[in-house]
């Protein structure tokens, strides 16, 4: 095993987290955060593009994810952290970078929960009278007070959160089942269509990443958290195209990529006007979920981060009795909720998908700089393939990642790369500071 980095903290019995999660829990939380609203606004755009072919470019955007996804299975086999990224960068890159990379990840899941919660009030406003702003808050609060309670009751709740996510789902592809061979699903604009709406529809994989945020709080990290990440994946992929195929086949693509509540049209085929009904229950369940699971995942990036000496080591402090870590929650909340007070801040949100791809090129940067400096390090889960010793499947991971940044809008990537910048340069500012003179 390589050398901690220098400055690393200690860690002793009363700032550890408890390993209580299984693989079952692990996986649920993946396939909690994966399918989020996205597939129930994505689909109609993504149509609009690949036509018919709209399951080719699920298949495609699976396919890039899942590129990078066994990068972070190999690093998380090696280094199971609650840091995360910042663990993993900080072993191949200077602790400034990784600092950078750790703000750049805690930027995305803040913003991401605040965005979400938004989600939430709207939702709710389906079914009470009440301003979304509010109802956001309201469910940060929430969130927060069910974060605090331990992590064992939380993955309970997004265990059964993610049965409902995944049985919307479900449901759509049993109403669409009977109609499978009515619509040519092998036609459409082409290659161009699909990989247009491929990079639409990629956002909606964005989150399988998340469990790895899990490792110190699960039983045998080295070997669930991989496994647990690739299966949530997996899952989520085979939903998506069978979802696609299902809708496309109700439908018509046509009248699919018209639709700006796809799903809600597709359960109104059986369900009449329920069918919004429903979807908007889900949707209150999906973005509740959603909400929950990015709060956690960035208390734990602050609470690793805090531990290491990047941050406060006051953010490490975990509960005595319910293990959790109490004052890297609050931060989390408090942030989430200073931007979901905001309200609408569509630009802001586009910088969630800017810091996830910055991360994404960090990570598979280190595993192939980790293949070349430390061939030595055990790694319960490798990735295959290499060519005098430089793996394959991370390369085409940069690649890949790359073709995702140039679809971003150029003002959402101007604002993410000033605030991954502040981040690299408070990195290197504290390093500075801490450096022997």
């Amino acid at each position: 095993m390589s050398a901690r980095h220098p400055g690393a903290a200690s860690v002793d019995a009363t700032s550890s987290l408890r390993r209580v999660l299984g693989l079952t829990e692990v996986t649920a939380g993946g396939v909690g955060i994966i399918i989020g609203a996205g597939i129930y606004v994505l689909l109609g755009a993504a149509t609009a593009h690949a036509g018919p072919l709209v399951w080719a470019a699920f298949l495609f955007a699976a396919v890039l994810s899942a590129l990078t996804g066994f990068s972070y299975a190999e690093l998380s086999s090696m280094f199971p952290s609650a840091a995360g990224e910042y663990e993993y960068t900080r072993r191949a890159l200077p602790e400034w970078v990784a600092f950078g990379v750790g703000w750049t990840m805690i930027l995305g899941l803040v913003v991401a929960a605040a965005t979400v919660s938004i989600g939430f009030g709207r939702y709710v406003h389906y079914f009470i009278q009440i301003d979304s702003r509010v109802a956001a808050l309201g469910l940060l609060a929430a969130v927060c007070v069910i974060a605090l309670v331990g992590v064992k009751q939380s993955a309970r709740l997004i265990v059964g959160l993610s049965a409902v996510q995944v049985g919307g789902l479900v449901l759509v592809i049993a109403i669409g089942a009977p109609h499978v061979g009515e619509v040519d699903l092998f036609t459409g604009p082409g290659v161009a269509g699909v990989l247009g709406a491929a990079a639409l529809v990629f956002f909606a994989f964005i989150g399988f990443d998340e469990v790895i945020t899990l490792a110190e709080e699960t039983r045998d990290p080295t070997r669930t958290v991989p496994r647990a990440l690739l299966l949530a994946l997996g899952l989520s992929t085979i939903l998506y195209i069978a979802v696609a195929v299902a809708a496309v086949s109700v439908l018509g693509a046509e009248a699919l990529a018209a639709s700006p509540r796809p799903l809600a049209d597709v359960m109104a085929h059986v369900l009449g006007h329920r069918g919004a009904t429903v979807v908007a229950a889900i949707a209150v369940m999906t973005t509740t979920n959603t909400t929950l699971l990015a709060v956690t995942a960035g208390s734990r990036v602050i609470y690793g981060m805090g531990r290491a000496g990047a941050l406060p080591r006051a953010l490490a402090a975990v509960h005595p009795t319910r293990g959790t870590p109490v004052r890297a929650i609050i931060v989390a909340v408090l942030v989430a909720a200073a931007f979901a007070g905001l309200g609408e801040f569509t630009v802001i949100a586009a910088v969630t998908d800017f810091a996830v791809y910055v991360v994404f090129l960090a990570v598979n940067a280190t595993v192939i700089i980790l293949r070349r400096t430390h061939p030595e390090t055990p790694r319960p889960f490798a990735v295959s393939g290499a060519i005098h010793g430089i793996p394959i499947v991370p390369i085409l991971g940069l690649a890949s990642v790359g073709l995702m940044m140039i679809q971003l809008e150029p003002l959402a990537a101007s604002l993410g790369a000033t605030l991954c910048g502040i981040g690299l340069g408070a990195g290197w500012l504290t390093s500075a500071l801490r450096r022997p003179t």
